[in-house]
């Protein structure tokens, strides 16, 4: 056996498809130009001006975007730093479990009561929060 009986040429097969991509790019350019020409002057179309100028609006508006971001990225720290000056505030905070008394009171343990330093006559503010009731099969 000697050489190589390949029937396809690569030199060929690499001009043919240099020449169809130029062809493609040509065919291409003349489409986008008419396109774009239609809503120009005649004669006053320049395909560098309308490319720098899409991508001028290109980078306007990834800049509004990256602008949008930060902007809620700060507003999201903002956020957090609020809580966080909120938190010395939770040790003036209870939280437990009571029950209403069939004239509609609660109580507030002696525990709680003492933890907190309240005492009779001080102003609270309750929130309510209802847990539903559970069978003894554990559903609600």
């Amino acid at each position: 056996m000697s050489g190589n009986n390949n029937q396809y040429d690569p030199t060929t097969m690499f001009q043919d498809w240099i020449q169809k991509s130029g062809n493609a790019q040509a065919e291409f350019m003349k489409g986008f130009g008419s396109l774009i020409a239609a809503n120009q002057p005649a004669g006053s179309f320049n395909p560098l001006a309308t490319l720098q100028k899409v991508s001028e609006a290109a980078q306007s508006t990834q800049a509004a975007i990256m602008e949008n971001v930060s902007t809620m990225q700060s507003k999201g720290m903002d956020a957090m730093l609020g809580m966080g000056q909120m938190l010395p505030a939770f040790t003036s905070w209870g939280a437990y479990k009571t029950t209403v008394s069939s004239n509609g009171r609660i109580s507030i343990p002696e525990a709680e009561r003492s933890a907190l330093g309240i005492e009779a006559g001080d102003l609270v503010q309750v929130i309510i929060l209802p847990i539903p009731k559970r069978t003894k099969g554990g559903e609600k």
